[in-house]
């Protein structure tokens, strides 16, 4: 009688030293020697379900955000035109609105990503100065999760703040609580170093540092135990940490100074943007491939953004373009614009990324969105809200569910934490609060 052979276990970490260094580990992505006959679970348990968050400030022009049909296979507006590639993964939310509270980007952002009213701690000149008044969605997600993974969540940041003093609201996503934050990794170098432990700031060349060199004969080992798509997975998997290696290595000696951490420095003046974006989203997607986390969020622009999105021509920061610029402001539309094709970016890598049956975008649940509506206005109205992911089956995906009630933005908050196989029966508190999801996008 012919034994099954036991299933290799789905976080496999090759180990290995490296002089001067110290000890480091490389996280493998999903192999068929750790799946199950169909393909459809890892040996010990299902794939597993992710949870992300992906936020960018000061908002869109909703004119040339909202689809122009609606249910599935919504036609891509001219601001959502850049996610053609990963539409069908894509769902769209609209019509709907905030109901916590009106004031200026403070409501928006604790209103949908907590579902609470923000936590007002003062005032300052002729505004506010707020935090959360409870945990941000992302950190629901990390508490569900927690104990399944070695990072019970990452929070990684693109653009800087360069904002005002009104707050933890302003400066940060991810919060635990009033005044208790977990801060954006700005550095990719020093997010690599967390994953992989190595830092990239050594003195020793990059041949030697390299923590693929440093488990080289464990990768051989390997790659004559496996079949030949899983042998082509790990080369694809190696080549990709190879390739950030080298790239982040490249920009620590571009740096001015060798003591700081920033690995994409400003050229006159100017932030790196898309060099940013495209080395946290490949690092972001390697630690999911790897099972090192099932909860993150992405600031790409927080609150009330100083940043100045100069690809697009713009001379002065995007919060006070929106303030400024003339109806129908190109530049704010093409900076919304610019914003989306990060965004594609990102998903496109998690598409991209097989596991088991389908994809890392298959198996995950993402809510992306902003903290208000129209940066012009202050509109909590109209509310940009996409949710990227098919939830493991949960989602249907392609989706746009347009309200005609104007509904509160935490239906849509709910659906995508459902999504991610949160068992919860509600979300948010007082008026933000809602105990059903939206049907239409459920799988």
């Amino acid at each position: 009688m012919l034994l099954k052979k036991s299933p290799m276990k789905r976080r496999t970490f090759l180990r290995g030293t490296l002089a001067g260094v110290g000890a480091v580990a490389v996280g493998l992505p999903a192999l068929d020697a750790m799946l199950d006959e169909n393909g459809k679970a890892f040996g010990q348990g299902p794939i597993p379900d992710r949870f992300g968050l992906w936020f960018f400030g000061n908002g869109v022009k909703p004119d040339r955000w909202i689809p122009g049909t609606e249910g599935a296979g919504w036609t891509p507006s001219a601001e959502l035109a850049p996610l053609e590639g990963v539409r069908d993964w894509v769902s769209v939310v609209t019509g709907c609105e905030i109901k916590t509270a009106t004031h200026p980007h403070h409501s928006g952002m604790t209103g949908v990503l907590t579902g609470s009213r923000y936590h007002q701690l003062g005032t300052t000149r002729d505004t506010i100065v707020t935090t959360f008044a409870g945990p941000s969605v992302d950190m629901i997600a990390a508490s569900h999760f927690e104990g399944s993974t070695p990072f019970r969540s990452l929070e990684l940041g693109i653009t800087r703040f360069r904002g005002t003093d009104e707050g933890t609201t302003f400066q940060h996503l991810s919060h635990n609580g009033p005044n208790n934050v977990n801060p954006s990794e700005y550095s990719p170098n020093r997010l690599f170093e967390r994953l992989f432990g190595m830092p990239l700031d050594s003195d020793v060349d990059l041949a030697r540092r390299s923590v693929l060199d440093a488990v080289m004969g464990q990768v051989r080992g390997l790659q004559g135990r496996v079949g030949s798509r899983d042998r082509a997975r790990l080369e694809q998997h190696f080549e990709s940490v190879r390739t950030l290696e080298q790239r982040l290595a490249a920009g620590v000696s571009a740096c001015m100074e060798p003591t700081n951490p920033g690995d994409f420095p400003d050229v006159e003046g100017r932030e790196q943007i898309e060099q940013q974006n495209r080395a946290m989203s490949d690092l972001l997607v390697t630690a999911l491939a790897c099972d090192l986390t099932r909860s993150f969020s992405v600031l790409f622009s927080p609150a009330g953004s100083g940043v100045v999105v100069w690809p697009v021509g713009a001379r002065n920061s995007l919060h006070q373009i929106c303030h400024d610029e003339p109806n129908p402001q190109p530049t704010v539309h093409a900076a919304v614009v610019f914003t989306m094709e990060q965004l594609a970016y990102f998903l496109g890598r998690m598409r991209d990324t097989v596991e088991g049956d389908g994809t890392l975008l298959d198996h995950s649940s993402i809510l992306i969105t902003s903290e208000l509506a129209d940066g012009w206005n202050h509109s909590n109205r109209e509310f940009p809200l996409l949710i990227a992911g098919r939830g493991n089956g949960r989602l249907r995906g392609g989706v746009h569910y347009r309200s005609r009630s104007n509904e509160n933005t935490s239906h849509a908050v709910l659906t995508a934490l459902r999504g991610a196989g949160l068992p919860l029966e509600s979300f948010g508190t007082e008026a933000g609060q809602v105990t059903s999801s939206i049907g239409a996008l459920e799988g």
